[in-house]
């Protein structure tokens, strides 16, 4: 089942706002939404990847779907996003940074990823299919809309084997085609 990028800049917003107070879910949104990476990439993160970073900092991160090197650059909003969850939650060092509280030191699955996504959105009454990956593809709508980032630069980030597979993740909407072809040229 496809899921759809969050494409309202408000309502990225709103949502940030419904989690300032559960700093672990916040972190995750935060860091889904600005990194580009699959949640299933995040929830190996733990917390000393993220310990001692300053903004600018890169994390290698090897993808667990394709086997390929991929890099967390942390930027202001990842930061004070982990310095609010680490002076809240007090995390131990070796754990996984989005720990279950299921078990002992086990992650969050992408399962319970999907599921707290719909619950955001339903929160917002942001209506249409989301998921885990909605994160993902997120970060990818926001870069080529509100940035004007390039397709191709985008598949680089990515580490999509073809174009088609980045021009997928655009979300380029009927009406935005329809904009174009009013213009003259």
């Amino acid at each position: 089942m496809k899921v759809q990028a969050i494409i309202g800049v408000k309502d990225i917003k709103s949502i940030k706002k419904l989690l300032t107070d559960v700093p672990r879910d916040r972190l995750l949104f935060i860091l889904g939404v600005n990194s580009g990476l699959r949640v299933q990439d995040l929830l190996t993160l733990k917390v000393n990847d993220l310990e001692g970073t300053k903004v600018g900092d890169r994390i290698a991160i090897r993808e667990l779907k394709t086997g390929k090197d991929n890099v967390l650059v942390v930027n202001q909003e990842i930061l004070a996003a982990f310095k609010d969850y680490t002076v809240t939650a007090a995390p131990e060092a070796g754990h996984y940074l989005f720990r279950s509280r299921k078990g002992r030191n086990y992650p969050l699955t992408t399962y319970a990823v999907t599921g707290m996504v719909k619950r955001w959105a339903a929160a917002i009454n942001l209506k249409g299919n989301f998921g885990a990956h909605t994160l993902r593809k997120t970060w990818c709508y926001q870069m080529r809309k509100e940035y004007g980032v390039s397709w191709e630069v985008l598949a680089k980030r990515l580490n999509h084997s073809t174009p088609a597979v980045t021009r997928r993740y655009l979300g380029i909407q009927d009406e935005e085609v329809e904009e174009i072809l009013l213009n003259s040229v």
